[in-house]
């Protein structure tokens, strides 16, 4: 095995967001706290990586409160949980050496030893670094797992995306559109909207505040819909059950409206999935590992090949991400939310 070893002396010392306190309502700066820590040496078979850039995402909601999720809290006192990308700038590791860019889940620092297992290595094939994180990374496979694996959408039929501006809504709609389908997005904003229709070539985007949304979608749903990947559940949810065709199909990707206050998620309109037998089915990603790398292959074909674009929101410094998960939560960001730490 090839060692190639830099010094712990080339580096400033590492700096991390931790889980302070937890909060089963509005989350705040000060349920994290950020702290200095040393860098640990690396064994043999591990290596450091300088993260570059850090994925904000909606999953991280559910790590810092007391209720059940698909996956273990964090807890208080450790890093906050998420993924980078970043370089390779110490190994003992034969097969990721210095200089390697990678995709690691080392949570909310600037630098995490790794040992290979669960790590991306980076190609350079004219894939954009940030949008491993974002369109080629684990959002856009969400997307394509949630359309193709679950939703199915043929030809022809209407598709209907809520969170449409957001770094999994804007690959789901723009995948259904290269299949075919009519598709109809929903966004907080009029700005939002008109980047979805213009930009991403949905037929149509609603803006869910306006004060005309029920009659919009109303009028734009009119002839019905036959998939509905949802991203926030709640009042959305309820409203596109007045327009779902029989033996349509509902993709259950996230409740982002209920994060912070689970009241505002309740149906009413329930009956619906009797009268149009609905489908619904939720999913994780992590559920089909087996699919990934079909996923990420066909995705970065299509960013390369300019069919599939994107939009990133950008803060600077990990000082800032804190702030940055409270601003997704609240709907600030425009598409993928990432923090930029070199």
């Amino acid at each position: 095995m090839k060692l190639i070893l830099n010094k712990h002396s080339e580096y400033k010392k590492n700096k991390q967001v931790i889980l302070k306190k937890r909060s089963n309502l509005e989350i705040l700066e000060s349920n994290f706290e950020v702290v200095d820590a040393e860098i640990p040496p690396i064994n043999v078979g591990e290596f450091l990586i300088r993260a570059h850039y850090l994925s904000v995402d909606p999953y991280m909601r559910g790590r810092i409160d007391e209720e059940k999720s698909y996956a273990e809290k964090v807890e208080i006192g450790e890093v906050m949980v998420g993924t980078v990308v970043g370089m390779v700038v110490e190994s003992s590791h034969d097969k990721f050496l210095v200089g390697d860019f990678v995709e690691a889940r080392t949570g909310w620092q600037l630098y995490g030893i790794c040992n290979g297992s669960g790590i991306r290595k980076l190609k350079n094939d004219g894939v954009p670094l940030t949008a491993n994180l974002g369109t080629v990374g684990m959002p856009g496979v969400t997307a394509w797992i949630g359309l193709n694996v679950h939703a199915q959408p043929i030809k022809g039929e209407t598709v209907v995306v809520s969170a449409a501006s957001g770094a999994v809504g804007s690959v789901v709609g723009q995948l259904s559109k290269l299949k075919g389908c009519r598709v109809i997005g929903i966004a907080g904003g009029h700005k939002k909207c008109d980047y979805v229709v213009n930009e991403l070539g949905f037929d149509a985007c609603l803006n869910y505040k306006d004060k005309d949304f029920q009659k919009n979608l109303r009028d734009t749903c009119n002839e019905g819909v036959d998939v509905y990947f949802d991203n926030v559940g709640g009042i959305i949810l309820d409203s596109i059950l007045n327009y779902m065709n029989p033996f349509s199909r509902i993709v259950l990707c996230g409740q982002i409206s209920g994060y912070s206050d689970p009241s505002a998620l309740t149906v009413h309109n329930f009956r619906s999935f009797l009268i149009n037998r609905i489908q619904l089915k939720g999913f994780i990603c992590s559920d089909h590992m087996d699919l990934w790398r079909l996923a990420l292959s066909e995705l970065g074909d299509l960013v390369k090949s300019g069919q599939l674009k994107y939009k990133e929101s950008i803060a600077i410094g990990l000082e800032s991400a804190p702030k940055a998960l409270i601003g997704l939560m609240e709907g600030k960001n425009f598409g993928k939310q990432l923090v930029k730490l070199i």
